[in-house]
């Protein structure tokens, strides 16, 4: 779970990354939760992009991710969503 303050340094962090992904009208499968895992494996802190043709809930769809891989969603803004999940080599420093 994080802090107030460790979501607030997450969000001033995502604001310099570009979308990593897209999900599409496809929804959530189990591909794009492949690809999602292995992105914060490798990255810690994603940004991915939920197209209109989707009609997903942004929101849902964010915390249905975030639960099936034990991430943390930090914010939504528009059609992106913002995801951590901390690795062991503690890419992000969080105070």
């Amino acid at each position: 779970m994080l802090t107030g303050k460790q979501r607030s340094y997450l969000k001033s962090l995502a604001n310099s990354v570009e979308p990593i992904m897209q999900i599409g009208k496809s929804g959530i499968t189990e591909m794009v939760l492949k690809q999602v895992d292995d992105a914060l494996t490798a990255r810690e802190l994603i940004k991915i992009n939920v197209l209109n043709n989707s009609m997903l809930d942004i929101k849902e769809t964010a915390n249905v991710i975030a639960e099936q891989l034990g991430a943390e969603y930090v914010q939504s803004i528009g059609n992106k969503v913002v995801l951590y999940r901390e690795s062991k080599e503690k890419l992000i420093k969080l105070t």
